[in-house]
């Protein structure tokens, strides 16, 4: 028995176009999809930290795991994957590497020390579609994270837009690059890859090697 999960991007939710997509593709081979939505309890408590401890929830020691991570998603993935050898696969769309080095100067050194001083950020939230306050115990806990230790020979599939100028392609050819059990996919697509849906489902389904039920 495998269980499989999809984890949303940050400042998403379960109602994301792409996490809704890959719940019907997967429903039409009769298999269960499990989306947890990531902003619970709430988002301004967000973390890695908390992310992990909430997917771990989900998991069995007794049934093997397949995950699905979109962006932060994709991040929290690959630190589960290194951590619980249930999970035997995953597939990483757009995955979150290097977050802080990208979103740090997208802010700008003004925003992050403001951030810093009044422990509270607003930041506009996709699935809620307004703004809403994120604690600056994400960007602590964040830099607890490096991902040089990620080393777990775990399968990998990542698929990742070459005109991403969210988290950029370069942080996937980084992670790729010195670890032989990771299958970097370049598509011609931004960090959204909306126009690429059929292709991160065919890929999946291969990789995963997916059948009706």
């Amino acid at each position: 028995m495998t269980t499989f999960i999809y984890l949303h991007g940050f400042a998403s939710s379960p109602q994301s176009a792409k996490a809704q997509y890959f719940r019907n593709q997967f429903a039409s081979l009769g298999i269960p999809l499990q989306i947890p939505d990531l902003n619970q309890p709430n988002f301004y408590s967000l973390t890695l930290t908390r992310q992990l401890q909430q997917v771990e929830a989900l998991l069995s020691a007794d049934d093997a795991v397949i995950l699905i991570g979109s962006s932060f998603g994709g991040l929290t993935a690959a630190w589960l994957g290194e951590r619980f050898l249930q999970i035997e696969r995953l597939v990483l769309l757009a995955p979150a590497f290097q977050f802080l080095a990208h979103w740090q100067p997208r802010l700008g050194a003004e925003s992050m020390q403001q951030w810093q001083q009044t422990g509270s950020l607003l930041v506009y939230h996709y699935g809620a579609q307004q703004q809403l306050p994120l604690s600056y115990s994400f960007i602590t806990d964040l830099a607890q994270y490096d991902e040089t230790k990620l080393h777990r020979s775990i399968p990998t599939l990542i698929l990742h837009g070459t005109e991403d100028d969210v988290i950029s392609i370069q942080a996937s050819r980084d992670f790729a690059a010195d670890r032989a059990h990771v299958q970097l996919l370049e598509l011609e697509s931004d960090h959204a890859l909306v126009n690429v849906q059929d292709t991160l489902w065919q890929a999946t389904q291969a990789f995963c090697q997916l059948a009706k039920t």
